[in-house]
């Protein structure tokens, strides 16, 4: 489930394999938001616990300078869990565990 929610709704932004798409995901596009960062571990999205992870699929990166749209009305809970399950099946198992470990008070 998470493959086939992530490539209808995440890949287009963030590439097929959660790498993103962009060479520089920290420059401003010319209208002044951010890319989509990759999810694959090598940016930030493993320095965010679960909770900040389903709330920024829920509401969207519009209110933090980016452009992704909320998804909250049109995708259940369990789609979100399993869309951040298949992202972090990119990550490497030291960032993984390393996530864990950092929310293992979550």
């Amino acid at each position: 489930m998470g493959k086939q929610v992530f490539t209808t709704n995440c890949a287009s932004c963030h590439g097929n394999q959660a790498q993103g798409i962009v060479e520089d995901w920290k420059q401003r596009n010319p209208d002044g938001s951010f890319p989509a960062p990759p999810l694959d571990g090598s940016a930030h999205a493993w320095h965010h616990p679960l909770s900040v992870l389903v709330r920024q699929i829920n509401e969207g990166g519009v209110k933090l300078g980016g452009t992704m749209p909320a998804f909250g009305d049109t995708l259940s809970d369990e789609e979100v869990i399993a869309a951040i399950a298949y992202f972090q099946s990119f990550w490497d198992e030291q960032t993984y565990d390393r996530w864990v470990q950092m929310n293992a008070d979550q």
